[in-house]
């Protein structure tokens, strides 16, 4: 039982960075159907900007997560001004290709700046609690605990505000949302600097526990696209059920089949869902 009881907890650890990564992958498809290839450079750039502020200025860990996804925001809005709104009416095809350059520069970038060896992001969270007789490391719980209040505060900004109404009304009817006199650009620029701040605070998360180096957001950048097409492209819930689906695949399936095969359990999961139900496990649309 104890034993479970740690797999499912492992479980939502993952759950939680991947949800968080692909939430903001698809707020980015769900508003503009652009596939953000440079989403997981972002990532990795959130990791390492915290890491810089934390070794070499001597800030806190959470004044670095805050400066981490601000930086990341910024530099998500930087990446839509300069990349994708010059290419708004050029074949999709376009946009892939952009992003694909974005994603080459900024891993030659940070090894450029950073090197190519691995980096630990310290964190004043090494501690291990004890809870029935069980261990549970007090990064992990925090990891689960941000992704909570974080999709939480979301979640509240989408439905409960107007400015998140916008978003939600662009993603669902792009035409009808200009007819009543939404501005698709501010909008736009919103969206990218939500969705590198959800990277980069998850990179800050996890990078305690999951060494940094410049590559980092290959992986997780096919696992995010696996999970929003697994809940369903375009889909926010989706984004959140899949991610908690990948990350209990890979937790009992590492323990129960090998660690060695953990990474190819999504593609296989992919497989047999999209077997079922093309269309993923919800529907598409924010809701």
């Amino acid at each position: 039982m104890d034993q479970i009881v740690q797999l499912l907890f492992n479980g939502l650890t993952l759950g939680a960075i991947y949800g968080l990564v692909a939430l903001g992958l698809t707020m980015v498809y769900g508003v503009l159907h652009i596939p953000n290839f440079a989403h997981g450079a972002l990532y990795m750039v959130g990791g390492y900007v915290a890491y810089t502020l934390i070794s070499k200025l001597g800030l806190g860990y959470w004044w670095a997560m805050l400066g981490a996804g601000a930086t990341v925001a910024l530099l998500g809005m930087l990446m839509q001004a300069l990349v994708f709104a010059p290419l708004r009416k050029a074949p999709e095809l376009y946009d892939m290709i952009g992003a694909i350059g974005v994603m080459l520069f900024l891993e030659s970038a940070a090894q450029l700046i950073w090197g190519a060896g691995f980096h630990r992001l310290p964190t004043p969270y090494g501690q291990v609690l004890q809870i029935a007789g069980m261990p549970f490391p007090l990064q992990r719980v925090l990891i689960i605990a941000a992704a909570f209040i974080l999709v939480s505060v979301l979640h509240l900004f989408l439905t409960r505000t107007v400015t998140g109404s916008t978003i939600l009304a662009l993603a669902q009817d792009p035409q009808g949302a200009a007819l009543v006199g939404i501005d698709a650009r501010r909008v736009t620029y919103l969206v990218f600097a939500i969705s590198g701040a959800l990277a980069a605070v998850a990179a800050v998360l996890y990078a305690p526990i999951n060494l940094l180096y410049p590559m980092m957001g290959g992986l997780v950048i096919v696992k995010a696209f696996v999970i929003i097409i697994l809940g369903g492209m375009g889909s926010f819930p989706g984004a959140i059920l899949g991610g908690l689906i990948i990350g209990m695949a890979e937790s009992f399936g590492g323990f129960y089949v090998s660690t060695d095969y953990k990474d190819i359990i999504a593609f296989v999961l992919l497989v047999v869902v999209l077997s079922v139900r093309p269309q993923g496990l919800l529907t598409q649309g924010a809701r």
